[in-house]
Formats: structure tokens, sequence, C-alpha cells
């Protein structure tokens, strides 16, 4: 965990703000609030021994309309921290008693997350290593290194002068034919010859999820699908595939023989509970409306209040049991997001309110945030049909005049219809572009192309004149 806990020390809050900003325009109170909680988490790993234990995550709540940037946040929080991260919601969660998922399927989600995280970087730590272990392996299938009547050197020309084939012994020509197609395969000479390789079969049984009133129940289907995987195991089965393809096979193959699973369990576990993340979005689906709607404390309120009491333990901190061992939740970071349109954060029980202390109100988007982020981020929509049109040998340029009109009319059609922020922005560009996508490549296959302002209002201009159009833009 120590190489983790030195990757934070550079990212100061000012450092994980400049970051932020180059994917997500405006939301600064946002942005603050989280580079704090990120950089308490390497504050509290290298604060005293004695006193780390008892210093708690300060949980986020974020509150604000849709689209303007909360799960977009809390996804880039988790791949500047490296850290195990998953995005739930709670809206989908029922209290226990109830058919569907518990609350504490979270945390072992996001351990499986954290497992095939570590997993991955050890295979990484090994790829060289496996290389050469597969490149034996593929040589062994052209050149088998057994000592036989004759030799297989097809193809094979030797450059020594001083060799004698005739008074070599089969062996010495076999490993001489091995060096020399060695050499080819590091070359990239073969990659399109075919070869029979003998991998795992990868045990991929469908998952027997039970649910039932414990939620624990939970794990007998993730046990039943260990189980039914571990009927197959060892078993190999044969393929006919390219000495490319071949390398990508046997390659992962190996890596995963050479890490240690046990070592990999124990550091995932470790990350889940120093560093794991769990963004709960529409966690004001399960507060109980203030709207005064006369229905009284029965029907699905009981139950949205009975997954605000099973997720507050969780919150809270305690221990959770998954396959891979217990998890303790006291230093996870929760992040909740919600619109709070029909209810408030107050409508949530008090005890779970207490849990997420800081708040922080996002702004609805403006037509210059529009603008900003059809031009700022590092993966701003404009840039990526860019670079899609790009591969078909087409160049796209918009004029800054064509992308001030796409902003005016997605904040246009937000007003007209319902508000979902800058998710406006993909339907409107898909409308723009949507006879130039069709025509390439048959009947653009080459040159380059302006969008400016005209070409804009031609094609969405029924799109803002007629509001019962605009209804269907979602």
């Amino acid at each position: 965990m120590q190489q983790v806990i030195q990757q934070h020390k550079s990212l100061t809050p000012r450092q994980i703000v400049a970051e932020l900003d180059k994917y997500i325009i405006g939301q600064d109170e946002a942005k603050r609030s989280v580079s704090i909680a990120l950089r308490n988490r390497w504050r509290r790993m290298n604060a005293d021994e004695e006193i780390r234990d008892e210093i708690l995550p300060n949980n986020i709540l974020l509150i604000g309309p849709t689209g303007v940037g909360k799960t977009e946040i809390a996804r880039r929080l988790a791949k500047l921290a490296d850290a195990p991260f998953i995005k739930v919601e709670a809206s989908k969660f029922t209290e226990v008693g109830y058919v569907g998922r518990d609350v504490e399927s979270m945390i072992r989600d996001l351990t499986d997350i954290s497992v095939n995280l570590v997993k991955t970087e050890m295979q990484e730590r090994v790829k060289e290593e496996a290389k050469e272990i597969v490149e034996d392996r593929i040589l062994d299938i052209l050149i088998p290194p057994v000592k036989q009547p004759g030799n297989d050197s097809a193809g094979f020309q030797n450059e020594d002068k001083n060799f004698n084939p005739e008074q070599a012994s089969d062996e010495e020509l076999n490993k001489r034919t091995r060096e020399k197609f060695r050499e080819k395969l590091r070359n990239g000479e073969l990659e399109d010859r075919k070869i029979e390789v003998e991998v795992s079969k990868s045990s991929k049984a469908p998952m027997m999820q039970v649910f039932g009133p414990q939620g624990g129940m939970e794990e007998m289907g993730i046990n039943l699908q260990d189980m039914l995987g571990n009927l197959g195991g060892g078993q190999k089965s044969k393929r006919n595939v390219t000495i490319e393809e071949a390398r990508e096979l046997l390659l992962e193959e190996e890596a995963e023989k050479l890490i240690d699973h046990d070592a990999a369990v124990q550091e995932a576990l470790e990350r889940v509970q120093k560093h794991g993340i769990v963004f709960i979005d529409e966690i004001d689906k399960v507060a109980e409306s203030s709207s005064g709607n006369g229905k009284g404390g029965g029907g699905p309120d009981v139950s949205r209040q009975g997954v605000q009491r099973d997720m507050l333990p969780i919150v809270e901190g305690s221990n959770i049991s998954t396959k891979h061992g217990m998890v303790k939740t006291d230093h996870i970071l929760f992040i909740g997001s919600g619109a709070f349109h029909v209810s408030k954060p107050s409508d949530l029980i008090p005890e779970l309110q207490g849990r997420f202390p800081i708040r922080v109100e996002l702004n609805s988007l403006t037509e210059e945030d529009f603008f900003d982020i059809l031009t700022k981020p590092k993966n701003a929509l404009t840039k990526q049909y860019q670079a899609m049109l790009a591969s078909e040998g087409v160049d796209v340029e918009f004029t800054t005049d064509a992308i001030r009109e796409v902003a005016a009319i997605a904040a246009q059609v937000n007003q007209r219809v319902e508000n979902i922020g800058a998710r406006r922005l993909h339907t409107i560009l898909s409308s723009l572009l949507d006879e130039l996508l069709f025509a390439i490549p048959d009947d653009i296959s080459s040159g380059e192309i302006t969008i400016d302002r005209e070409y804009v209002n031609k094609q969405l201009d029924n799109l803002v004149k007629d509001k019962d159009l605009s209804q269907y833009i979602l």
C-alpha cells in the first residue's frame, strides 16, 4: 500500500482541482470539497499511528440537478486516487426482508473491483517474465525441444559457415533451429502463421443469485458461482489461432500463474478499507417525500426508510462479509448524490444526515458553461467527434460561432422541456452531425469540412422552432 500512499503525496488539493478542471467545467465548490477529502486520506495514512484509526473520512453529499457533473467529479476523483471505485444507485436497493439487492452488496462489488485492480497491476509487473515463458511455449509448438531421428528445420538456413549439419547431433540442430525461429518471432516475421495452442478453459458459469431475508444470502450466489466454476478447473481446450493471437491468449494465462493470488487479495482488501470510494447516486430517491401529499407513513416510504437504516451501519463503519474476507468500512469514503427535487436532505433519517457532514450544492449549467464544456475539456464532445471522423480521413472543424450557437440551442431546449444539463449536448450534437455521420465514408471519403453557424441553424432549425418535436429529444 506504500506505493499508493506515495502516489497521493504529490497531489495537493490545488493540484487535484487543476486535474479536475481538465474534464469538468465550473462547480468550483464541489471540486474544492472533494480535493480536500482526497488529500485528507493521505494525511490520515501519514498521521501518528496512535490516532490514525480515529480519523474518520468526511463523507460528502452532492446536491444538484441532473447533468451538472456530480458523477463525473466522483469518477475522476477515483482515477486520480487510483482507488477502488463503484457507482451505485440507491433506488435499486431494498431493505432486508424484501426481494432485491441489499445495501451490503455495494461493498462486496467494490471488493471484487479492488481484487481485479490489484491483480491487473501485479500481472503488469510480471509481464516481461510472462513474455519469455510465452515465447518458449510458442517455440515448443513450432520446434518441439525433443530428440528426434530427423530435425524440423524447414525454412532454416544456417549462417554459421563452420557449422556442419552432418556432424551435428539432433539436439544441436534442434537448438540452433529454435534460436533461429526465436529471432523470427521477435522480429514479427511469423505473426500470421497459424498454430494450435492449448489454453485453460475460462469458467463463465452463470451466477446463481439467491435472494432472501438475510443480506448474506447473496454470498450464497457468489459461492455457488465459484463452485460451479471449479468443477471445470484444470480443463484445457485446443484452439487454432495465429501466433499473434496465441501470444495474447498465453500471456494472460502465464501472467495469471505468476502472480501471488493470496497476496493480491490481501492487498486488495487493504486498499478497499483505506482508499475505497463508494458513490451513491439518487440517494434522494430513498428519502421520504416532504411534499405533504397526505400519504401516511405506509407504502413505499417504509421501504425507503428501511434502506436508509440498512445503509447507516455501513456508512458509520462495520464489518461486511465478502467472498474474499471481511471488509471494514470505517475509512471508506462515501459520496452521496441527488437532485432533491421532491425531497430535501433533511428528509433523510437524522442519523444518516449526520454521516454526510459536507454538503455541496452544484449550480445549474448556463449557456456559457455549455460553450466551455464543448471547447475546454480534454474529452470535449467536439474533440470526440473530430477524432472519430478523422479515423475516416475527414477533418472536421467547428467555428467559434457554431459552437456558441449549439450552446445557445442546448440552453434553450433545456428551458422548454426537462433540464438535463450537459447531457443535452449529446443529443444536440448527434442531431447536428447526423447527416455527416451517415454520409461518411460512402459519399465523403476525405477532405476538410467546416461546421459554421449557418450549418448549425440549417440542421437544427426545426428542433428549435417545433416545441412538440423537442420533447422527443432527451
